[in-house]
């Protein structure tokens, strides 16, 4: 007892790091041997009654494939069946060489028809009553019709009367390589006595394995026996072919007595049979499970690996919650302060926990405070930037602008336009209005388009109709929000420096909604230009020329300033193809 107090003392005079890993072994010591002792327990309990109710759903699985199977191999046979042709072939006399070709020929593209329909993997042959024969693919049956006839197989099939029959046929005569499992079927007629010929459809034994194939593992065997307790076709391909009364016996007794499966020793092997008989082929369906492989499955390197992850992952759980509750303050303080850089400056911490946790919280309002008051400063000065920005770009209208208009109403008025002087006032007027009385920082599309419309009328009247504008604009575009005097600048720019060597042109404005972005474009057919940066605005301290006015570079950091970096102008031009500008702003 003095032992253990003396190893607790020491414990608690440990740091933190210290109890945690300490806690940690324990956890995994103890946790390791109770799932270990747990599953092995529970896997030998468990494992007859687990495999059986599982193996039995598989059973149902492959009766359902092998009875589609049937279901095919019937209706092929009722297409042979039903055919005239291939009944004639195989009852009608020789007469002479064209007509037997003709009678062949037809037969023929009868049976590659029901052929196709059947897929791969499929041969046929026909033997008739007058000896014609014919093979699909000779890879199925090279042999002789006489071979044919007088193989045992006929016989059982004439004996069937009409029914399928199915049977195991080994290598020999059809393949070196391969064995088979054959369905024959005695051809019968109405008005005719005996039967004009007989069907048969070959499927190599590693065909019929694709059925059940997938369902198998190591130590879960599937084989089919006949009624002879042959093994026609298993997973265990070396068993292929070999007798096995004694597995017989149990896939009848368990058939017959509706067992859900029984235990039997084979060959020295402890295994579970579970059994199903195939009216259909006259088969049995054995499921075999041998104990001793499937435990040592269920208790490999692989699953004990899986368990000790999954004890570790236990552990860690148990540190996580430990760690969690030992440094659930300073963790919450780290968590706040985080959210600083997600500009969230009004995340005060609560001044709790210990000594050191409550100096950190302090510190951190304090800072947080003085940050929070640093910002409120800044977002002031950028408001008031961006509405001196504002009235200056509305004051950029040019007294030349205004004068030229003016003169331009004179002549108008001394040729007698009075109507055309008259609009292009009106037109002036509202332009102004819109410009210089109204001081909203955003407009609608519509009202921006009624701005650009004007100043194009006016700059049409001025200078002729040898520049023209048209408009396309996205109806669900037209009540979205838009800074002042956005597309104002690159018309203007268009008018006056994209057309000095074309004496002529198109300008087209673009408006439309992708998600929550309002993509704006202005495009000319004008000169075009050499641009060092493509897709860059010129700085401000550029002369003012094609592009890099200050009114251009105004929208763009405004653009920027008021929606962030993705947001902006960008230009591409071609020399002597024109130019485009695309805006970039959020709906």
């Amino acid at each position: 007892m003095g032992l253990v107090e003396k190893w607790l003392r020491k414990l608690r005079d440990q740091s933190l790091f210290s109890k945690i890993f300490v806690v940690m072994v324990i956890s995994i010591i103890l946790v390791t041997l109770l799932i270990t002792g747990v599953t092995v327990q529970m896997s030998q309990k468990l494992f007859v009654q687990t495999f059986s109710i599982t193996n039995s759903k598989i059973i149902d699985q492959i009766k359902s494939a092998l009875d589609n199977s049937h279901y095919a191999t019937v209706n092929t046979a009722i297409n042979v069946g039903q055919s005239g042709v291939i009944k004639s072939f195989m009852t009608e006399k020789d007469v002479n060489s064209l007509a037997n070709f003709k009678r062949y020929y037809s037969m023929r593209d009868q049976m590659d028809r029901i052929q196709s329909g059947m897929g791969a993997g499929i041969g046929l042959s026909i033997l008739g009553v007058n000896g014609r024969s014919y093979t699909s693919d000779s890879t199925y049956w090279s042999g002789s019709s006489e071979e044919l006839k007088n193989h045992p197989i006929t016989q059982a099939a004439l004996e069937h009367n009409g029914k399928l029959f199915y049977s195991f046929m080994d290598a020999s005569p059809f393949n070196s390589q391969n064995r088979y499992l054959i369905a024959a079927k005695a051809l019968t007629a109405p008005g005719l006595a005996s039967p004009y010929g007989t069907l048969y459809m070959f499927t190599r034994e590693s065909d019929f394995r694709k059925n059940y194939a997938s369902f198998t593992s190591q130590g879960n065997d599937v084989m089919f026996l006949d009624a002879e307790g042959r093994i026609v076709s298993s997973n265990r391909t070396e068993q292929i072919g070999q007798l096995s009364p004694d597995l017989l016996e149990s896939a009848k007794h368990i058939a017959e007595s509706n067992l859900a499966n029984e235990e039997l020793t084979i060959g020295g092997r402890e295994v579970i049979v579970l059994a199903d008989y195939l009216p259909s082929y006259n088969f049995y369906l054995v499921n075999l499970i041998d104990k001793n492989e499937t435990i040592g499955t269920l208790l490999d390197k692989r699953m004990i690996f899986l368990i000790a992850s999954a004890i570790a992952a236990v552990a860690v759980l148990v540190i996580y919650f430990l760690t969690k509750k030992l440094t659930q303050s300073l963790r919450t303080l780290v968590k706040k302060m985080s959210n600083v850089t997600k500009k969230n400056f009004h995340n005060y911490m609560s001044v709790t926990g210990t000594y050191e946790t409550r100096q950190l919280s302090t510190a951190y309002n304090y800072m947080l405070k003085e940050l929070n008051d640093y910002v409120g400063q800044l977002v002031e000065t950028q408001k008031e930037q961006r509405k001196a920005e504002l009235a200056a770009l509305q004051q950029q209208i040019n007294p030349h602008f205004l004068y030229n208009t003016l003169a331009s109403v004179n002549i108008l008025v001394q040729r007698g336009s009075k109507e055309q002087a008259t609009e292009t006032i009106h037109a002036l007027i509202s332009l102004l209005q819109n410009t210089i009385s109204n001081v909203n920082e955003t407009i609608t599309v519509e009202e921006e388009l009624i701005n650009l419309k004007h100043y194009v009328y006016i700059n049409q009247i001025r200078n002729g109709n040898r520049i023209k504008v048209d408009y396309f604009v996205s109806p669900d575009c037209m009540s979205a929000k838009v800074p002042k005097l956005v597309l104002q600048p690159f018309i203007e720019n268009a008018f006056f420096h994209a057309f000095n060597i074309k004496t002529s042109g198109n300008i087209y404005v673009t408006i439309m909604k992708d998600r929550d972005t309002l993509h704006c474009e202005v495009v000319d057919t004008g000169d075009g230009m050499d641009l060092d940066n493509k897709g860059r605005i010129p700085a401000s301290s550029v002369s003012r020329q094609l592009f890099s006015g200050i009114g251009i570079r105004n929208v763009h950091d405004r653009l920027t300033l008021l929606y962030g970096e993705p947001y902006g102008v960008s230009i591409s031009s071609t020399p002597g193809q024109g130019t485009k500008v695309s805006i970039k702003i959020p709906c």
